[in-house]
């Protein structure tokens, strides 16, 4: 294992680059001392870590201005269709390295910051990951939007700003504890407030129907305040807005409540209010029915949606089909009633003629068929907190099992399965069905997602249509670790690919990570690990908890300890997957065929010289096709062996006691060999695993082991370990968030790109 290179020759490495031109590193530290002195008001002799990083952070800014400028000055003279990316997360992680690249301006801010005496690295560690999403699903949206700015789409992603993020992560005694986000403490660089686009939003209330249509009355009200962020699109000085609603009470407070002694009060109860915006929560693929939860998602769709009207009411030529609308999940489903509510109550539009308009207008994209991922709210709950819609709801449903009625006459059942309202016990809204039928396309994150959804759980007649996600891309060597988009590799790696020899390229060691992270260590494999558990999953935590235990007993092994290493990574989050991706040789992509929407993870993995172990789920089956199915090591169950063992029905026992290594494993974990102090300790893990266990894990252990043997092997022969890295980094294109994003576009929302390339503000015209 060699050492990563030392601070000074990094530096040097830098120089030999190339800079953005001299003029440009002196404007830059102009600039920085600058916003360092006025902005911050701070001189070099009281300026810390952060305030340099805050500087530096305002410096850049600086060059997305004139561009955010003239990108959104060209969408107003173009007047193009407009697409809306509605999403509860976007897990963007930090801006500044990003913007950096974007701009092309990082060798020329290296050189300034290393000539007035400060660490790049050591700077951008100051920024605070954005505490915005804590999944797949909100990096999916991350990606698309650097995306839609770097093909030149008008494009807006609306989301909440959170003033808190799931939660930092520490592991104590070998157990997950959790500290609060607090991602805002410092205040955001990046973001602009914009008080004057203030819209309200309407919770509560009773409906009147009269004459003259449908009044929602009696309501609260909170106040939805935007905050836009820039997302720059690829070096082509586009730079779209991402903007996030923030929940403040309206400020209505009469002078005789002070003379009664309610004036106080009155203030504190603000903050019920603004609680909307506090928190993210902790899952994006596990429903949890709380009121909270559905007025944070009516909030983002109410206040979205008024300024989506807002916008096309100003537009030049706004009769013309100008929206389109993408609901990532069922999060933003409620947009569906929201825009015929406006139709209808507030534009006196017809029945007929707002549904059209609500279908073309919006897409939905599924994230899984999960059962407890699947959002069903309690009518009881939506009759009290948004009545109006209830009742829009119903007359969907009215509307739509009338058509199925007529298509399946006498077919009762069909009807119950696909109507929006679940009867048996509690009666509910199933969210996904309310998508599917307020929408004109719909699709799930992989193809054999797609495949699933049409042919078992959502029978309806639109289209489904196959995507596949990523645009992170990291590039790693020994001594750095850069961020690049898909857009920057793809013009080089296919001319050149068909002429690389095998030894050209050497399988991508964990050793210069694992010195980042300064463990002492002379192991021939480490284990890499990271998770986290939402605070209220106690499975979730007790396999937390497992891992750490078996970490605790190989690592300390006197004959395994100085060969292997297991080591959880705690606090997992994009700024840690930058880090630990490039670091991989082998990715694991274990689920139940059927059970996972895509994975974003894998993708990326695959992308930047890991080979993959895994299932056929997900985004593998497409991964095998493209890299071919013999340079990736699949195993286990296909969706019809899921199936078939469904029907004949899942005996974890029968496993357990024909395979001796199973046995011993789980004997070893239920009998405390990792947790001597507490025998008991993974009682519950060993019960779910024997009795409740519907991922049927035994089903695919002993394959999984006869594939690792496989593994083995190949990594003992480096060059055809090798040959296999580039066949997967070369099969990766289709994985690139542009590709998903230009399909979409074509197929789904029906835009072209308004805007190839705009020339910089300094540029001549």
């Amino acid at each position: 294992m060699s050492k990563p290179l030392s601070d000074h020759d990094r530096k040097k490495q830098i120089s030999v680059r190339g800079l953005a031109g001299v003029e440009n590193v002196a404007d830059l530290k102009k600039n920085f001392n600058r916003h360092l002195h006025f902005t911050l008001v701070k001189d070099r002799n009281v300026s810390t870590k952060r305030d340099y990083y805050f500087a530096l952070a305002h410096t850049v800014r600086d060059h997305l201005v004139g561009r955010w400028f003239r990108t959104q000055q060209s969408y107003y003279e173009k007047d193009p269709k407009r697409v809306y990316y509605l999403s509860l997360e976007f897990y963007m992680g930090r801006t500044l390295q990003n913007t950096m690249v974007n701009l092309a301006l990082e060798n020329a801010c290296d050189e300034a910051v290393y000539q007035l005496g400060l660490d790049m690295e050591e700077l951008q560690e100051m920024e605070e990951d954005a505490g915005l999403g804590n999944g797949g699903l909100g990096r999916l949206a991350a990606c698309f939007l650097d995306s839609m700015a770097s093909l030149g789409l008008a494009a807006y992603g609306y989301g909440i700003r959170y003033e808190f993020g799931i939660f930092n992560q520490k592991i104590s005694s070998g157990w997950q504890v959790e500290e609060a986000d607090d991602w805002l403490r410092y205040g955001n660089p990046w973001e602009k407030a914009r008080p004057e686009y203030m819209h309200p939003v309407h919770f509560y209330g009773r409906t009147e129907h009269h004459p003259d249509g449908v009044k929602w009355v009696d309501t609260q009200v909170v106040l939805a305040l935007p905050y836009d962020t820039p997302v720059p699109g690829y070096r082509n000085n586009i730079v779209n807005t991402m903007r996030l609603w923030s929940a403040k009470a309206p400020c209505e407070f009469s002078l005789k409540d002070f003379n009664v002694g309610g004036y106080i009060q009155a203030v504190l109860d603000r903050n019920l209010a603004e609680n909307i915006s506090r928190v993210l929560y902790p899952n994006d693929n596990f429903f949890e029915g709380k009121e909270l939860r559905l007025k944070q998602e009516y909030f983002v769709v109410a206040a979205t949606l008024q300024d989506i009207i807002r916008r096309f009411k100003a537009s030049k030529f706004g009769s013309r089909d100008i929206v389109a609308i993408q609901l990532n999940d069922t999060h933003p489903a409620l947009a569906i009633p929201e825009l015929m509510r406006v139709l209808i109550d507030e534009e006196k539009l017809p029945w007929e003629k707002a549904w059209d308009i609500c279908i073309k207008t919006c897409a939905y994209t599924n994230h899984t068929v999960l059962p407890e991922a699947l959002e069903r709210w309690p009518i009881d709950l939506f009759q009290t907190l948004l009545p109006r819609h209830l009742e829009i709801i119903y007359e969907i449903n009215r509307r739509h099992l009338e058509r199925v009625s007529s298509l399946y006459p006498g077919d009762v059942d069909r009807m119950r399965r696909m109507s929006l309202i679940e009867e048996g016990g509690q009666k509910r809204v199933n969210m996904a069905h309310l998508c599917i039928v307020g929408s004109h396309a719909v699709n799930g994150v992989a193809r054999i997602h797609s495949d699933i959804l049409k042919a078992t759980v959502y029978v309806f007649k639109h289209t489904y249509r196959n995507t596949m996600l990523t645009r992170d891309l990291y590039i790693h060597s020994p001594e750095n670790f850069m961020i690049f988009s898909m857009m920057s590799l793809s013009f080089e790696i296919s001319p050149k690919l068909n002429r690389l020899e095998t030894n050209d390229m050497w399988p991508i060691s964990m050793a210069s990570w694992v010195w980042n992270l300064k463990l002492v260590v002379s192991d021939d494999y480490v284990l890499l690990n990271s998770s986290q558990a939402a605070p209220g999953y106690h499975t979730a935590k007790m396999i937390i908890r497992l891992i750490t235990a078996i970490g605790e007993v190989v690592n300390n092994d006197p004959v395994v300890g100085d060969r292997l290493k297991v080591i959880f990574l705690e606090n997992y989050r994009v700024t840690l997957a930058e880090k630990a991706i490039p670091a991989a040789d082998l990715s694991e992509q274990i689920s139940t065929a059927g059970t996972e929407a895509s994975g974003t993870g894998n993708m990326k993995f695959m992308l930047n010289g890991a080979l993959t172990i895994g299932t056929m789920d997900g985004a593998n089956v497409e991964m095998a096709e493209e890299a071919g199915e013999g340079n990736i090591f699949i195993f286990g169950m296909r969706v019809e062996d899921v199936e078939a063992m469904d029907a004949k029905g899942y005996n974890a026992s029968e496993f357990y006691n024909r395979i001796p290594e199973l046995k011993q494993a789980i004997d070893q974990i239920a009998g405390g060999f990792f947790s001597p102090k507490q025998p008991d300790l993974f009682k519950d893990i060993v019960n779910m695993l024997m009795h409740h266990d519907r991922f049927k894990v035994f089903a695919d252990y002993e394959d999984y082991i006869k594939c690792q043997e496989k593994v083995s092997a190949l990594y003992k022969k480096p060059k055809e370990w090798t040959k296999k890295v580039i066949l997967n980094i070369a099969g990766s294109g289709k994985f690139s968030s542009d590709r998903t994003i230009s399909q979409y576009a074509r197929e789904i929302w029906g835009v072209e790109p308004t805007l190839e390339k705009l020339a910089a503000p300094d540029d001549p015209k």
